[in-house]
């Protein structure tokens, strides 16, 4: 990088923190020290929700990530990732988030406390830690470091790139909580929508010789096989990362369970001010992951049809397209968008984390009559120790063919069983806190057979062309093992109706829980869109 991409970067990162600063400022707080910190004080409008919503979900792990599985899978069947997350968005604003701010939660896993018991809710915090320091927080870290070493020639070892990462991202996290979060998410997410848009766009510009047009042609006349969306195998006969099959079964299941469950995204949709703020920004987000796959996906298809970028690795697809189209003299505006992007998977991953430990386990165990300052400090020293071990882990996830595999893979390890447990708890009354113990570990032991010991012809209809069982079928044959054996359990040992109308009993609720009137038909116009998306391009490659 030039001088004046690294002035540029320096200058565009600080105004970030700047700016930051100055809104946290203005905003109403709260005189609950934990609720301020944990759920910024429930002051957040649907615009802070919905940036924030998509920044901490749209980071490097899904630009380099998605955009090197399509690249392998020489189809777009990735597209399925955003697609039908929209549809799960869809879920979380018309019944998970009515239920969860109906009580005043502050975090996910309180709902199932109400609903079942204590243990249950800890067992389930104790599952999403073990994900955010295991998947979560290093496959940032490591993404974000190869992404910025690889686009921008960075002559510096990929664990002091981590190290340098993860400690500005912590800083947003252990200073400033969920509103400085929230708001630095929204304000990097401009950012990163303009430059993650600009990349395809000049990358069929480049395909094109100078027009974007021809650029375009060229996808649809040269292998339009590769636009692709539902297929089983590609040109080459290999198996595809997502079968058409999958989208009925473990596909729709994963992306409930992170759109709906996950403490790092609802937690910035339970800090609305209101239902209605809540669905606005949920909903907003959901119409703009459509857009996703333009940045996720596009650049990985763009790829296929220049040979000489010369990639070595799927995971490197991205940043070669990176190099080989931007401007030099745009190199440090579009590192700082994607430092952002990173600090911002990675600092929202700590604030939940430190959220779930600091109300669960050292309030809830540790120190019961612990002050709301005490918590909160505990819960910095948290995040501390939770970011120092994530820098230890990132780089030695260097060895993994696709990363974005990888963190799906190990995700389903906890969200089978957390998934399962939650619908159950939305749905049913008389299914008891017994049946979501034994269920979680029933939904771990299925999926751990099938995920990762590579079972051979279980199920003809399901199975790859090499005869394995797909992991999102693994999944979803897991989920309906734990959700079989809870209802079982239900069944033969239902609750009591003293046990119902307590797990029933309803407190007030912390904002205005008026719905937003055009929750409904907006849902339905992203669900036709993602419909009419799917067909068109079905037809551009057949």
């Amino acid at each position: 990088m030039n001088t004046i991409s690294i002035v540029s970067f320096i200058t565009a990162t600080a105004a970030v923190a700047v700016f930051t600063y100055i809104l946290v400022g203005r905003m109403k707080k709260s005189k609950s020290a934990t609720e301020e910190y944990f759920t910024g004080g429930r002051a957040l409008t649907w615009p802070i929700v919905a940036g924030s919503l998509l920044l901490t979900n749209l980071s490097t792990e899904q630009l380099v990530g998605l955009n090197g599985d399509v690249f392998g899978d020489k189809a777009l069947v990735g597209v399925a990732w955003e697609a039908l997350a929209a549809f799960a968005m869809i879920a979380t604003a018309l019944v998970f988030l009515p239920t969860y701010l109906a009580s005043g939660f502050t975090t996910t896993p309180a709902f199932l406390e109400k609903r079942f018991d204590k243990t249950t809710r800890s067992m389930v915090s104790g599952l999403f830690l073990f994900g955010y320091v295991t998947v979560l927080l290093p496959v940032v870290l490591y993404t974000g470091s190869l992404a910025l070493i690889t686009m921008f020639g960075l002559n510096m070892p990929l664990y002091l790139v981590v190290a340098i990462i993860g400690v500005l991202g912590s800083s947003y996290a252990i200073f400033g909580g969920l509103k400085s979060v929230a708001v630095s998410d929204t304000l990097n997410g401009i950012g990163l929508l303009i430059g993650g848009l600009a990349i395809p766009y000049l990358a069929l510009a480049a395909l094109g010789g100078g027009s974007f047009f021809d650029g375009m042609a060229t996808l649809g006349r040269d292998n339009p096989q590769y636009l692709a969306v539902l297929a089983q195998t590609n040109l080459d006969g290999k198996t595809v990362t997502v079968p058409w099959p999958t989208l009925f079964t473990g596909m729709m299941f994963i992306q409930v369970f992170y759109w709906s469950t996950n403490q790092v995204i609802v937690q910035r949709a339970m800090a609305a001010r209101s239902l209605a703020e809540g669905q606005k920004g949920i909903l907003f987000a959901s119409g703009m992951k459509l857009l996703g796959p333009i940045m996720l996906c596009l650049p990985g298809i763009i790829a296929l049809h220049m040979p000489d970028l010369n990639i070595g690795k799927q995971d490197q697809v991205y940043g070669a397209v990176v190099r080989h189209v931007l401007p030099d003299w745009s190199l440090g505006l579009f590192a700082a968008v994607l430092v952002g992007s990173i600090l911002s998977s990675f600092n929202s991953a700590l604030n939940s984390a430190s959220t779930l430990f600091s109300l669960q386990f050292y309030r809830g165990y540790i120190n019961p009559s612990a002050s709301g300052e005490e918590t909160v400090k505990i819960g910095k020293y948290f995040c501390i120790l939770l970011a120092v071990a994530s820098i230890l882990i990132a780089p030695q996830l260097a060895q993994m063919e696709s990363i974005f595999q990888y963190l799906q893979k190990v995700n389903g390890l906890y969200s089978v069983p957390i998934i399962g447990i939650f619908l159950l708890g939305i749905t049913t009354r008389h299914v008891p806190a017994l049946a979501a113990k034994v269920g979680m570990i029933v939904g771990i032991s299925f999926y751990s057979f099938f995920t990762f010991v590579n079972i051979k012809d279980v199920i003809p209809f399901f199975a790859n062309t090499d005869g394995d069982l797909h992991w999102l079928h693994g999944y979803f044959i897991s989920f309906l093992a734990s959700i079989c054996v809870m209802l079982i359990i239900g069944y033969l040992a239902p609750k009591t109706t003293e046990e119902i109308a307590v797990s029933e009993e309803k407190t007030p609720a912390p904002v205005d829980m008026t719905p937003w009137p055009m929750a409904k038909k907006v849902s339905a116009g992203i669900f036709s869109a993602t419909v009419a998306i799917y067909l068109l391009l079905t037809w551009a490659a057949s």
